[in-house]
């Protein structure tokens, strides 16, 4: 019985919207720590997977050798490979396409991949104003790759410890 009451009086005197409010107000007066995005970057993990990256070995041959492992782990089905074989017998990707829209970003591609090929860089900046822009094609995957190679290359080696 006693706890009706005491129920009732709380709903009566409202104290969960005073306890609200005080919580409101304590903050309101509190230095405020939020970030002006563009000019300041908060700091990012060195783990952080975003925009992938097909690379090249320092010949400039490509590093995928069609093993189709990333295809066949991806959970979204995200990526698609079609490859052939070359004169000198070994295979290489003819099509290699990422639909971002389905990437779910977790990273199994560049996991499995044996030789280092497909990589997700630090790169969050990025973004697309129709679906389409967001379909990367190999040429698009070796460009990013040919761009950032040096930050890739870096990173891959700052994290090789942990894997």
């Amino acid at each position: 019985m006693f706890l009706v009451i005491r129920d009732f009086f709380k709903s009566l005197l409202l104290l969960e919207m005073l306890k609200g409010m005080g919580l409101t107000m304590k903050y309101m007066f509190s230095p405020k720590i939020t970030v002006l995005y563009p000019m300041e970057k908060t700091p990012m993990s060195p783990r952080f997977r975003g925009l992938h990256a097909l690379r090249r070995y320092e010949n400039g041959e490509e590093r995928c050798i069609a093993c189709k492992l990333c295809e066949a782990v991806c959970p979204a089905m995200a990526i698609t490979i079609e490859s052939e074989q070359r004169d000198d017998g070994s295979r290489r990707t003819t099509r290699y396409d990422i639909d971002l829209t389905k990437c779910i970003f977790c990273g199994f591609c560049e996991e499995s991949c044996p030789v280092d090929s497909i990589v997700e860089t630090h790169i969050h900046e990025y973004h697309g104003e129709k679906r389409g822009d967001l379909y990367f094609t190999k040429e698009m995957l070796l460009a990013v790759g040919d761009r950032y190679e040096k930050e890739i290359a870096d990173n891959r080696l700052a994290d090789a410890a942990f894997r």
